[in-house]
C-alpha cells in the first residue's frame, strides 16, 4: 500500500522534548501538563464529537485536553480509516484506539465486534482496565481479557455463557481460543495490535498474529500502535491494512453517516442557537476536510 493512503503518525521527538523541556524551565510542568501526557492539545475532547457516554467519562478521569496524537489520530480513527501509529509511552496511544472503537461499536448479543491484541498479559490487563474506564457510562457493553498461564477452560467457559464485545489478549491465547471455534472472529470490526512492533518483530507471535488476521473479515478496520516502529517493520504492518479502492467508497459512506447522526442529535439535543453554531462550524470543518481527502485520494 502507498503510505499516503492511510494515516501513519510518527511523532516529531525532538519538538515534544523540547516543549517539556521549556515547560519545566518556567516552572508550570503541573499546570500544563494533564493526564500524564507530555505535551497536549490546545482544543478540548468535545471538538472531538465524541458521544456524551465517553465525554462523561473522560471528564471523571480528569482529562481535559487530548495529546497531540489524539488530537491527530482519533478523529480520522472514528472515520474508520485504517492507522499506524508511533509516539513515544505516556502520549495516550491506548486512549487512541479505545476511544475510537467505542465511539463506532454498536454492542451485539453474542458477537465479538473488537479485538486487541498486545504482547504481555500485564499489558492485556491494562488496556481491559481501560476500556471499562471509558465504557462506564455505556450499559450492557462487555469486556473481557485472556493471556496465557491461566486455565484454558475459563475462559472458554466465559465466551460460552458471556460473550464479550471486546476482547483483548494475547496471541497465543487469542488463536488457540479462535481454532477451538470458542472465541468467534467472523464478526469482528476492529482489529487492533498495541505495541505491534513487539509482535511483528517476533517471528513466532508474527506467525499467531497473521493466523487470527486470517480468521477475521476482510472488510474491517485495523489500527496499530507503536512506541518504537523501525521502518523495515511499519512496512510489515501495512500489509495488514486494506487496500484503498476497497476503503473509499467505506469512507464516503461512513463520513456521510457520521455526518447525520451528528447532525441530528444537533437537532434534538442542542436547541441553544449558540451551541449549534459551535459544534456545526466543528461538523462542517471535519466534513469537508474528510471529502477533500477522499477526493485527493480518488
Amino acid at each position: 500500500m502507498d503510505e499516503e493512503q492511510l494515516l501513519d503518525y510518527e511523532e516529531e521527538q525532538d519538538e515534544t522534548q523540547e516543549q517539556a523541556k521549556t515547560i519545566a524551565e518556567n516552572g508550570d510542568a503541573s499546570k500544563k501538563i494533564k493526564g500524564n501526557y507530555a505535551s497536549i492539545h490546545s482544543s478540548g475532547f468535545r471538538d472531538l464529537m465524541l458521544r456524551p457516554e465517553l465525554l462523561r467519562a473522560i471528564i471523571d478521569c480528569g482529562f481535559e485536553h487530548p495529546s497531540e496524537v489524539q488530537h491527530e489520530c482519533i478523529p480520522q480513527a472514528i472515520l474508520g480509516m485504517d492507522i499506524v501509529c508511533q509516539a513515544k509511552s505516556g502520549m495516550g496511544k491506548t486512549a487512541v484506539f479505545v476511544l475510537a472503537t467505542l465511539q463506532q461499536l454498536t454492542p451485539v448479543d453474542g458477537t465479538v465486534s473488537v479485538l486487541v491484541m498486545c504482547h504481555t498479559r500485564e499489558l492485556a490487563f491494562q488496556i481491559s482496565k481501560e476500556y471499562e474506564r471509558f465504557s462506564k457510562y455505556m450499559p450492557g457493553t462487555k469486556v473481557s481479557v485472556f493471556f496465557g498461564g491461566m486455565p484454558i477452560k475459563k475462559d472458554e467457559e466465559t465466551l460460552a455463557k458471556n460473550t464479550p464485545h471486546i476482547v483483548v489478549g494475547t496471541p497465543g491465547r487469542l488463536l488457540a481460543l479462535g481454532r477451538t471455534g470458542q472465541l468467534k472472529l467472523k464478526n469482528i470490526k476492529f482489529f487492533v495490535l498495541d505495541e505491534c512492533d513487539k509482535m511483528i518483530g517476533d517471528a513466532d507471535m508474527r506467525h499467531d498474529v497473521q493466523e487470527i488476521f486470517k480468521m477475521t473479515p476482510q472488510e474491517k478496520q485495523v489500527m496499530m500502535f507503536s512506541a518504537t516502529l523501525p521502518r523495515e517493520l511499519r512496512v510489515v504492518c501495512k500489509k495488514f491494512m486494506q487496500e484503498v479502492s476497497h476503503l473509499l467508497k467505506k469512507k464516503v459512506f461512513v463520513l456521510l453517516l457520521l455526518c447525520w447522526k451528528i447532525l441530528s442529535g444537533l437537532y434534538l439535543n442542542f436547541r441553544d442557537r449558540r451551541l449549534c453554531k459551535h459544534y456545526g462550524k466543528n461538523l462542517f470543518c471535519i466534513y469537508w476536510s474528510g471529502f477533500l481527502y477522499i477526493m485527493a485520494k480518488t
